[in-house]
């Protein structure tokens, strides 16, 4: 036990990286499943921007991307699943 209090202690003691990480869509596209949306949601569209879906511990992801550069993203919003009850009815 003693060992691994230790190796917790020298992990947390690690500086960490200078620059965060950016998520690109990139990254994204291999990594996660997702569906391509025809357009964002009113709240989160925006010029220069695109949006892809996920689904995850019972909520609907949208992930937003700029369409410059690296693509990188810009904004993320979940919202509760159970707001399809309505349509499956």
């Amino acid at each position: 036990m003693r060992f691994c209090a230790t190796a917790l202690f020298a992990l947390l003691a690690t500086p960490l990286a200078a620059d965060p990480f950016v998520m690109t869509y990139e990254a994204f596209e291999q990594a996660v499943p997702h569906i391509d949306l025809l357009a964002c949601p009113v709240d989160l569209d925006g010029p220069g921007r695109f949006c892809r879906l996920t689904t995850h511990n019972d909520a609907l992801n949208v992930f937003v991307f700029s369409e410059d550069g690296d693509q990188p993203l810009v904004a993320l919003k979940s919202w509760p699943a159970d707001l399809l009850a309505g349509l499956m009815d």
